[in-house]
């Protein structure tokens, strides 16, 4: 299906509204990525009410069939791969690599819901009465709201939708304003799944208009955001006023322990993929790096020798590393905190500029804060870009003091050859997820995803951890 505008999908139709905005391409900003229609609250209410009246059909469907839907969709998103992962760069600015990698892991996500949809599981348990039986199982919770941010326009609301559709579930979907073709195509392939109408709703909008609809009607049983700390609270607070579920992802300031004994080059490789790679633009991203004194100068050094090889471009370019910075608002936001790094003390050791390309774009050097403290804003605060300091450490007691050191608890690395301290470091670290050896940004996409303190509220992410979230459980006695 083709159209010139990308439209909301409600009830089984698409729907064109009046408003409509364009959707930049971050690489050239001369040549847009189509036109969006945004939609307001009545239309959200409207596709809230076409997912409850499609609620009891489909909580109660075969689940044979919710898995056949759910591999269709995987299928055709991994067989347009290429196509889609395009459509991914041009809008969001990472490579075209990297987004050929996000199309391909939301292909696995819908794969393997649609094996868990064959797998929910029940309990039989004994009961302290003789003569009675007790099951424990599982049913949809209802209507879902999801929300999702911009720079994982495919992956995040594969890992929300496709557990929502296996369990029984119905679907509002908000994607990210930034970054509707991703929502668009995926809604697309979702509508030629065989989903009964009503099952599967997208609305394209703002979030004071779509996503606040979404978390005032009370049709709404549960909603799973992804997004700001700051909107995340905000959902918090709405849902739970009105008694609804909600799950958050809002974020992290994700540690990287480099010890002494660490492999140099691992430790370069971690530092570099994690810190920069997206553009820095995810919640997993390795923004503060806590290097032992006797390998700081060495680390350092070699890490700025490697920024300087990296090639900052156009998303769609096969010689790009380091691709645009998502928005003009983002842009400022990055440049911000370079100043306010500077302005604290830090010493800036690498990039940190915009610059000018072939294209007009919102590029931006990759930029190393060196010589800094810890409770420096810019190692407390997320700035969500390309920016990473690095913060010196006598031992690894006090590398684990500083790595907990922070509101956040997404992520956390260690680089140690050590195998004593990764146990120890996996045992102390405040981080709901933990590599060695490997940045902290990368995760598979059948194991539960999530964190600590102010990053996460509620069940994990993926895998058949997600059934805590999308399923209630019900108690039956049998005499």
């Amino acid at each position: 299906m083709t159209q010139s505008n990308y439209l909301s999908f409600v009830n089984g139709k698409w729907v064109s509204t009046e408003k409509v905005f364009p959707n930049i391409n971050p690489s050239d900003l001369d040549n847009n990525a189509g036109y969006y229609e945004t939609a307001d609250a009545e239309l959200t209410h409207a596709a809230v009410l076409a997912a409850k009246t499609a609620f009891t059909d489909w909580s109660q469907s075969n689940i044979q069939q919710r898995s056949n839907i759910l591999d269709f969709i995987g299928n055709e998103i991994l067989s347009r791969k290429s196509e889609l992962g395009e459509i991914l760069a041009t809008e969001e600015g990472k490579t075209l690599k990297e987004a050929q990698g996000e199309v391909g892991r939301a292909a696995q996500i819908f794969k393997f819901y649609a094996g868990e949809a064959l797998r929910l599981k029940g309990e039989i348990i004994p009961s302290i009465r003789p003569h009675i039986d007790v099951e424990v199982t599982r049913e949809p919770v209802g209507v879902v709201g999801l929300i999702t941010p911009w720079n994982f326009p495919i992956a995040i609301p594969a890992w929300k939708i496709a557990p929502a559709l296996a369990y029984g579930n119905t679907v509002v979907f908000k994607p990210a304003e930034l970054t509707p073709g991703s929502a668009w195509a995926l809604a697309e392939i979702i509508s030629r799944s065989g989903l009964p109408k009503g099952v599967f709703n997208m609305v394209l909008g703002s979030g004071p208009h779509v996503g606040q609809a979404i978390l005032d009607n009370p049709d709404v049983a549960a909603v799973s955001f992804t997004g700001s700390q700051a909107t995340g609270q905000k959902v918090a607070k709405t849902c739970v006023a009105r008694g609804a579920k909600f799950q958050l992802e809002m974020g992290g300031k994700n540690p990287l322990v480099v010890l002494a004994d660490a492999n140099m080059e691992t430790a370069i490789n971690c530092a570099v993929n994690g810190a920069f790679f997206s553009t820095g633009q995810k919640c997993t991203a390795s923004s503060r790096l806590i290097v032992q004194d006797s390998v700081y100068d060495e680390f350092t050094d070699k890490l700025i020798n490697q920024m300087k090889s990296l090639t900052v471009g156009n998303a769609l370019s096969d010689t790009t590393q380091i691709g645009p910075v998502v928005s003009e608002a983002q842009l400022k936001q990055n440049l911000k905190y370079v100043q306010i790094g500077l302005d604290e003390g830090a010493h800036l050791a690498a990039g940190g500029q915009r610059l000018e390309l072939e294209t007009k774009g919102f590029y931006m050097s990759p930029a190393l804060f060196v010589d800094t403290q810890n409770n420096m804003r810019i190692n407390q605060e997320e700035i969500f870009g390309p920016i990473a300091t690095i913060i010196k450490t006598s031992d690894f007691d006090e590398a684990v003091k500083l790595a907990n050191d922070t509101k956040f608890g997404l992520s956390a690395g260690i680089c140690t050859n050590s195998l004593s301290s990764a146990r120890q470091f996996k045992r102390l670290s405040q981080a709901g997820m933990v590599m060695v050896n490997l940045p902290t940004a990368g995760v598979d996409y059948h194991v539960p995803f999530g964190g600590t303190k102010s990053s996460s509220y509620g069940p994990r992410e993926q895998g058949s951890n997600a059934a805590e979230f999308y399923t209630t459980v019900k108690t039956t006695y049998i005499g």
